[in-house]
């Protein structure tokens, strides 16, 4: 098994402010992680070298005039809204990451690799077709899943498990039966959009499913919703192509959020996926990073256990240091799965009840 892995140094060159919790660190400490367990070294790993998407790949999500904006801004510097500034020169790091995910999946649809981690900054999944906001200024997962189906890729399906719900995700592909959108996050919570009711519009009825979680959510939580509702409705949906919004700020040490996932419990959900895409569409499947702000404590562990877990080695051992394990005692909700199985029950009754598809 093949894991390419998209990284580049270019993804340091920018940050909004030093203290931002979206700030070059977030790959620095992964990609010295990477190093010192020996990753890049591995014959298991292909490093793909990203390219910047090209303007046709973002018209095909983005509106023109929300493109031009952004190349205004770029000029002198500009503001989407007080978490999201433009500083001058972003742009074409905001282009290597929407090109590094587009990157990753070429190589998977080419057979060069038969999964791939697009480990790309800044993150996406909360721009939509007119405008960036939460860190996010293009679409990065929309843009590459697009680029899939340009390639003949007929069915998609997102698995969004980033803390907060991929609301640019769901609005642009919200009517178009051909890409499954699904989102596991925490509620009540940013951006405050993913209720169980939002289940897509026109066509595409029945092909958004939410799965809204509440504080203290662990790795029992995410194993029984990928149990019950992802693996019964992808099985049903038959995608060609799987595509994961990795957001790795459910962490239990991450700053922004109160979920309690471990790095352990990330690689076994990584470790399903990558089963469900072998069995179901011949092993392609993509992660895009997209949130994930525990810079030193979370994300080079979690992010080297989905690596690990992609490709099929022994995850076993794959922990953050102990010194960080009583927090993920005070985080866990003792409440959080009995609170998900009734969540998922109206979940249900909302696809029945609307005569849709899937669950």
């Amino acid at each position: 098994m093949t894991t390419g892995i998209v990284y580049h140094k270019d993804y340091l060159s920018y940050e909004q402010h030093p203290l931002h919790p979206e700030r070059r660190e977030r790959l620095a400490y992964t990609d010295d992680q990477l190093s010192e367990e020996g990753i890049w070294d591995r014959p298991e790993f292909v490093r793909l070298s990203p390219r910047m998407a090209s303007e046709d790949e973002v018209l095909a999500v983005h509106e023109r005039r929300y493109l031009e904006f952004l190349r205004k801004a770029d000029i002198k510097g500009g503001y989407i809204d007080s978490d999201t500034i433009i500083p001058p020169g972003i742009l074409d790091t905001v282009l290597l990451a929407a090109g590094g995910a587009v990157t990753a999946a070429e190589a998977v649809i080419e057979g060069r690799v038969e999964n791939a981690f697009a480990m790309v900054r800044p993150p996406g999944h909360h721009a939509g077709r007119y405008s960036g906001a939460g860190f996010c200024y293009l679409n990065n997962m929309a843009i590459m899943v697009q680029a899939v189906k340009k390639a003949g890729i007929k069915k998609v399906l997102i698995l969004d498990w980033d803390a907060h719900h991929g609301n640019g995700t769901q609005e642009i592909f919200c009517d178009d039966p051909s890409v499954f959108f699904t989102s596991i996050h925490q509620s009540p919570f940013y951006p405050g959009t993913g209720s169980i009711y939002e289940t897509g519009s026109g066509e595409g009825a029945g092909y958004s499913v939410n799965m809204p979680v509440p504080w203290g959510s662990s790795d029992s939580v995410y194993e029984y919703l990928i149990k019950e509702v992802i693996v019964p409705a992808a099985e049903e949906f038959r995608p060609e192509f799987i595509a994961i919004s990795a957001g790795q700020d459910n962490h239990f040490t991450d700053p922004l959020t109160a979920l309690a996932l471990s790095a352990r419990g990330y690689a076994e959900m990584m470790k399903s996926a990558r089963n469900l895409a072998e069995r179901l569409c011949d092993g392609r499947l993509v992660a895009v990073l997209e949130g994930g702000y525990a810079v030193e404590s979370g994300l080079p562990y979690v992010n080297l256990g989905i690596i690990a877990a992609l490709a099929g080695m022994d995850i076993s051992n794959i922990r953050e240091p102990s010194s960080y394990l009583p927090l993920l005692k005070e985080r866990r909700n003792p409440d959080a799965l009995t609170e998900v199985k009734e969540m998922t029950a109206r979940l249900r009754d909302v696809h029945r009840e609307n005569g849709e598809l899937f669950l």
